[in-house]
């Protein structure tokens, strides 16, 4: 028999690490060499176990998933990273998969469906849900938000007026304006509500 797919686990949830494990360790092929809860904790573990494939779920404490990525996939070239979430906002997916992931999965998928996706971003293959896919074909289609329409649009789902946006970010209100336009076309919306409304879906705002 093959060698087994080493995995490393990084969430910071143990009782789904643990429930992850199970599920893995039920195979012959996977071995589920490390466990991390954060990103700091994940990059140390790929430095003294080199990995095969991390599983990482993709809202994580300390440094963003998406830098941890690049960070592994330019230091372990050979290691895949297969993002795992319940969250299925297309910016941070889009992130980490401009970042080197091999692809993503969502939790509430069955363990069959975990397996066989563990296998295939271990050969290579790009691993996503079908809906997410979808979405994420439409986005690597959009033009990326400018760093001033991204303030804009942080503002707009606060609920502040252009008046407020314009004294806070000490630019005109004509300024805002002119912004708001941009970020309207760039999302395919038409108003400021639906604007908001995109931003948290596809996970370019967060609400805390």
């Amino acid at each position: 028999m093959s060698n087994p797919i080493r995995i490393l686990i990084v969430d910071d949830h143990p009782a789904f690490r643990i429930g992850l494990r199970a599920i893995l360790a039920a195979q012959s092929d996977l071995s589920v060499v490390a466990e991390a809860s954060d990103v700091a904790e994940s990059l140390a573990l790929c430095e003294r176990e080199r990995p095969d494939l991390v599983l990482m779920d993709l809202r994580l404490p300390g440094d963003g998933v998406a830098r941890a990525t690049l960070a592994i996939r330019e230091r372990w070239p050979a290691t895949r990273v297969l993002i795992v979430t319940t969250y299925d906002g297309d910016e941070d997916i889009y992130r980490a998969l401009q970042a080197g992931a091999s692809g993503c999965v969502l939790k509430d998928l069955t363990s069959a469906e975990l397996i066989a996706a563990v296998h295939a971003a271990h050969r290579g293959e790009k691993v996503r849900p079908p809906g997410v896919a979808a979405r994420q074909r439409k986005r690597f289609r959009r033009k990326d938000l400018s760093s001033r329409e991204l303030q804009v649009l942080r503002h707009l789902v606060n609920g502040l007026s252009n008046k407020e946006i314009s004294r806070t970010l000490a630019i005109g209100e004509e300024s805002v304006k002119t912004h708001l336009s941009g970020i309207f076309l760039k999302l395919g919306v038409s108003d400021r509500t639906q604007a908001a409304i995109e931003a948290v879906r596809q996970g370019i705002v967060h609400l805390d």
